[in-house]
This record gives structure tokens, C-alpha cells and sequence, in this order.
């Protein structure tokens, strides 16, 4: 038997074993999906020059006609494998930022995430609703993030911009205000107490999507 057939046997018995170990074990599937999934983020996020090109001739309809075309295209791919419904148990309350991908962020893209998303990280009455309901409907850890570089945290410690976004920088002012509030919640502190909830603050290093949790007085059952 020649080298070469030796090495493809070698590799053949070894891509098998792969696939056994994937399919026994479910641990090595997720974290294989997980890499996969990380693998086309890092194919995809260096063609900036394939669309949606960052220059002064793009107009706002040539953006949306590429939209249109990449939903098409992730739409019937979706429609080829659906994925599998599951009920969310975590909230997670982050900045609308586009450098922030829950997904990406816990290397999960199974649909076990509620995801509210304002400027700043703002826990506005609305919001403060949409968490509890979350709450009513089984969600058990709700994650409260802000991130580095905020431009939103940016315009609030600049004059001219807190002039100009009176609106943001009065939610930014009572940020800290209105999480107390959502916290004084009976629905949330009675879960709390109950050891039915768990909520976490979390600052997100943009650059390396770590989370670097905050020690607080009720990040506790």
C-alpha cells in the first residue's frame, strides 16, 4: 500500500471518528456548530468591499436593494433546514450598536435569547414592560450590558451632543435610575426572591466580545 492511500486512510478514519464523536456527544456538536458559525463570521466580516460599500456614491436604495437580495438568498436557506422552536430563558438588554451580536457574543445561535436593543443600553417604561413580560413568559437570567466605546455614553459627557439629543441624554441621566425602577418591580423582585430569576450586569469589550460582569448589591438569586 503507497504512502498516499495510507494518508487519505488516515484522514478518512479520522474525519469518522469525528463524525461519532459529533454525533454521541452533544457537547462536541455545539461547540463544532459554534466554530463553524464563528468561521463564517470571520470569512464574511473581511469583504467589506463585496457590498454594502462604505463610500459617498452608495445610495440608500442601492443599500436596500442588497438587502433585499442577501434576505433572499438566507431566506430560502432557511426555508431549506427550519430551525427548531424553543422558548427563550434569557433576556439580554444591549446596545443597538452594530458591533454587538448576542449570537456571537455566547457562541450560541439556538433561539434561547430575548433580545432588547436601544441607544445606550436605556431601560425606558417600554422596556422595562417587554423584560417583565419576559419574565412572565419563563425567562430566567436577564443579562443588563452596556459596552466600551458607546457613542451614546459618548454624548452624554459632550455639551454640544447632549444639546442636540435631549431625548437620549435625559434616558442616559436616569440610566442607573431606571434600572432601580425595573428592579422595584413586584414581578421582578418577587422572582428574585424566589429563586426564579437572576439578573447579572455586564460591560462588553466590543473588541474581543468578552463580558466583564459587574458585582452588584442584587446579582444574586
Amino acid at each position: 500500500m503507497t504512502k498516499t492511500k495510507v494518508a487519505l486512510m488516515g484522514i478518512g478514519l479520522l474525519l469518522l471518528a469525528l463524525i461519532l464523536l459529533v454525533l454521541l456527544n452533544p457537547r462536541a456538536e455545539f461547540v463544532l456548530g459554534g466554530g463553524l458559525v464563528n468561521l463564517g463570521i470571520r470569512l464574511q466580516d473581511r469583504l467589506s468591499s463585496f457590498d454594502f460599500v462604505h463610500d459617498e456614491s452608495i445610495t440608500p436604495e442601492q443599500i436596500w436593494e442588497e438587502l433585499e437580495r442577501q434576505n433572499e438568498l438566507s431566506g430560502g436557506i432557511r426555508g431549506l433546514f427550519p430551525r427548531t422552536p424553543r422558548h427563550p430563558v434569557v433576556a439580554v438588554l444591549a446596545c443597538m450598536d452594530g458591533r454587538i451580536d448576542v449570537s456571537e457574543l455566547v457562541g450560541d445561535t439556538r433561539h434561547y435569547y430575548y433580545v432588547v436593543r436601544t441607544a445606550g443600553s436605556v431601560l425606558s417604561p417600554a422596556e422595562q414592560d417587554m423584560l417583565e413580560l419576559a419574565v412572565l413568559n419563563g425567562v430566567k437570567v436577564i443579562v443588563l450590558t452596556t459596552h466600551t466605546d458607546c457613542a451614546a455614553e459618548a454624548a452624554a459627557a459632550d455639551p454640544e451632543l447632549r444639546a442636540k439629543f435631549p431625548a437620549l441624554i435625559s434616558l442616559m441621566d436616569e440610566r442607573v435610575k431606571r434600572v432601580e425602577e425595573f428592579m422595584a418591580r413586584p414581578t421582578i423582585r418577587d422572582a428574585i426572591a424566589g429563586g426564579n430569576l437572576m439578573i447579572k450586569h455586564a460591560r462588553i469589550d466590543t473588541t474581543t466580545d468578552r463580558l466583564v460582569v459587574e458585582i452588584r448589591h442584587h446579582d444574586a438569586h
